[in-house]
């Protein structure tokens, strides 16, 4: 659903599974950093807010968004992890290395989904412009944050309970 349909930080709390036994991993592209770091902060509010101890919550920096599969994939090797949220932002320049950085990370992403045992959260914005990033870190349409925090652990929660 397009943001500008929904705000990215609107949910129903009651709806969240119980998030107090997860350990969620978050890796952030340092590329946009105010950006970026808006958006991990909504996330690690968010998974404060339904009871993810702070100590339960690895955080872990990339230079750049085509780098997260990789950063994520040292995160699943070398931890034990319920679920990984992946924070980047990539705005739209004159050249065609937007196209090319979004699908590989996005395609990256979606290869660790299916080839892990760890649920990885696509928090990634792909923004024709600095506003409309602006817009969905934490401006008029919400938080991407917030909603790929939400996805963890729900996502953490199906693996779960799906393993009983």
């Amino acid at each position: 659903m397009s943001s500008e349909l929904k705000n990215l930080s609107c949910y129903d709390p009651a709806a969240i599974p119980d998030a107090s036994n997860l350990s969620i991993g978050i890796v952030v592209a340092e590329w946009n950093e105010d950006i970026t770091t808006s958006l991990a902060q909504a996330a690690i509010d968010t998974l404060l807010k339904h009871k993810v101890k702070k100590e339960n919550i690895y955080i872990t920096y990339v230079p750049g968004s085509f780098e997260l599969p990789k950063g994520t994939k040292f995160l699943i090797d070398n931890s034990k992890l319920d679920a990984i949220i992946c924070i980047g932002c990539v705005i739209q320049g004159e050249t065609r290395h937007f196209e090319f950085i979004c699908q590989a990370v996005s395609q990256g992403i979606m290869k660790l989904n299916l080839n892990t045992d760890i649920p990885v959260i696509f928090g990634v914005l792909t923004t024709n412009t600095r506003q409309q990033a602006e817009d969905r870190a934490g401006g008029k349409y919400g938080n991407k944050g917030v909603e790929s925090a939400i996805a963890a652990i729900k996502m953490a929660s199906l693996k779960k309970n799906n393993l009983k």
